[in-house]
């Protein structure tokens, strides 16, 4: 029944096995940090590699580590002045992402958006565009939550997820999307209605061509409030034309394909001793770093690296000072780990000082999360903070007590994502909700 192997066979095949892993190792390593490519050999081995952490990916979906088992939505008290949240969360139940109205003077849901982004996703495919060419795949229906949505003064919702810029009615109706770059992360609009977006550039910029790689080269969008495109820059230019090149091209001896991982910008709307109207913050991830820069002359005016490391979300608190939320996520034996509590950190730029801020409610609440995030310091001390990849969300007095907390768990139990959520409270944002619940209408379920 059994057969006798020769021993020189078993041998020369455990020899054959070993060269063929070190040779397979050899082009994944190639084909992500390595200086020349393999082509289409080393995509594929590539390819191969991550077959068990993409197939972990499709069975997790958008769902995220249950922290919080006994908390289900909103908990706490309500607010007595009138505000609201634009909620923006992954249904575990529908398997879909949606953006929910929430008044929070009783948690109750005003209004919800569910486009249909597959049907979006199709008319991007039909246009055969390489930035866009696994967006059914990677942002489809099952798979997308629509990243930092913005209500406009006309009653449209932005929002997007590595995906064109969109625009939908209340209906959820798609009004505008620009496929013109690959945009991300943060939403903000300036004075004007203006909207800034970060992008990655399609085509590349010169400098990263240059080096030979397939480098993530963000840029700062600026959009008319239409969607038309009227200003973007490469961001690795911006440093290279501020001598700042070194720290692009200069990682020891790992290629790092995404030295930017721009996550925010954040344009300045007025005249200041330590600023000018048509500045923008830019917070870089992979940097640690915020830089004040300004598009008028290309110039980085200002520059803060540290004391936060992997941040988010800057925010201009006066004329004087900004906030940023510090994910406090550092780089310990490869792996990315929180090294306590995430922070907001302030910058006082009369001062040249940085501080903390409710420092002990984050410590005490266990506020981790290592990607994504954000927080907002209100006008009256009050601190809103998202807790994005453990599903959480929570509100802190300005005494530093916990006043509220949600925590998107769907009917069937899971905790999902939720997508940097707004919090609306300026008399602005206030007016546009009352403008948008009193135009809205009725929409065809």
């Amino acid at each position: 029944m059994f057969k006798k192997i020769e021993i020189w066979i078993l041998y020369l095949t455990i020899l054959l096995s070993i060269v063929s892993a070190v040779g397979f190792g050899v082009l994944v390593r190639q084909e992500l940090v390595g200086t020349i490519k393999a082509g289409w050999i080393s995509k594929t081995a590539l390819t191969l590699a991550e077959i068990p952490v993409n197939l972990k990916s499709a069975f997790k979906g958008l769902r995220v580590e249950d922290r919080f088992p006994n908390l289900d939505g909103f908990n706490g008290t309500s607010h007595s002045e009138e505000s609201y949240l634009l909620l923006s969360r992954y249904d575990g139940d529908l398997q879909e992402g949606v953006v929910e109205l929430v008044d929070l003077r009783n948690f109750e849901v005003l209004h919800t958006w569910n486009p249909d982004i597959d049907a979006f996703n199709d008319t991007v495919e039909q246009l055969e565009l390489d930035e866009f060419k696994n967006i059914n795949r990677d942002a489809n229906n099952s798979r997308h939550i629509s990243r930092h949505p913005k209500l406009s003064k006309d009653g449209g919702l932005l929002f997007k997820y590595s995906t064109p810029l969109r625009k939908i009615d209340a209906c959820s109706n798609l009004i505008f999307q620009n496929t013109q770059d690959n945009f991300h992360h943060s939403i903000e609009t300036d004075l004007d209605g203006n909207i800034w977006v970060p992008s990655v550039m399609y085509p590349q910029s010169p400098p990263i061509k240059k080096a030979g790689r397939d480098i993530v080269d963000d840029a700062i969008v600026k959009l008319s409030p239409e969607g038309d495109i009227l200003y973007e820059k490469s961001v690795p230019q911006i440093f290279i034309d501020n001598g700042l090149e070194y720290l692009l091209f200069a990682h020891g001896n790992i290629f790092e394909a995404d030295p930017i991982h721009l996550n925010d910008i954040q344009p300045v709307d007025y005249d200041g001793e330590y600023w000018n109207k048509g500045d923008v913050f830019l917070s870089m991830r992979n940097q640690s770093m915020i830089i004040l820069y300004r598009p008028a002359t290309n110039e980085i005016i200002w520059k803060g690296k540290g004391p936060f490391f992997h941040q988010h979300d800057v925010d201009i608190l006066d004329d004087h000072r900004i906030s940023v939320f510090n994910n406090n996520v550092k780089l310990f034996q490869g792996m990315k780990i929180v090294d306590g509590s995430n922070e907001v950190i302030i910058y006082n730029f009369k001062t040249k000082e940085y501080s903390t801020y409710l420092a002990e409610s984050l410590i005490k609440n266990d506020v981790r999360t290592d990607v994504q995030g954000g927080s907002q310091i209100l006008p009256n001390g009050d601190l809103f903070i998202e807790e994005s990849n453990y599903g959480r969300t929570l509100y802190f007095n300005t005494d530093g007590s916990l006043r509220w907390t949600h925590v998107n768990r769907s009917e069937n139990g899971n905790v999902s994502w939720v997508g940097w959520s707004r919090i609306l409270y300026t008399q602005d944002d206030i007016q546009n909700v009352n403008n948008f619940l009193a135009n809205k209408g009725t929409c065809n379920e």
